[in-house]
């Protein structure tokens, strides 16, 4: 039988439109950690950005440990996408 993997995209793709916070917050910690997805810090800010406008707010502090480890650039993009997304979805 195959396994079938579905990426952190894939996930947030199907997130409805009522999805909490803390479903994007943990969205946030895989891209954080590189768990089941290539770590990349500007997505784990983007969610994490997404995660407090959804009501979770505890997500600011893992943002803020994280933006300390990215620079302005980086930081930027990452707010980028994330208005992107809640304006899209």
């Amino acid at each position: 039988m195959a396994r079938f993997e579905m990426g952190a995209a894939d996930i947030a793709a199907m997130a409805p439109a009522g999805a909490t916070g803390e479903s994007f917050y943990e969205l946030g910690l895989m891209y954080a950690a590189g768990r089941s997805v290539p770590l990349d810090l500007v997505a784990a800010h983007k969610w994490l950005n997404v995660a407090v406008a959804k009501g979770f707010k505890a997500a600011a502090t893992r943002r803020a440990e994280l933006a300390a480890e990215m620079s302005g650039d980086e930081i930027a993009a990452a707010q980028r996408e994330a208005r992107l997304w809640l304006t899209r979805h």
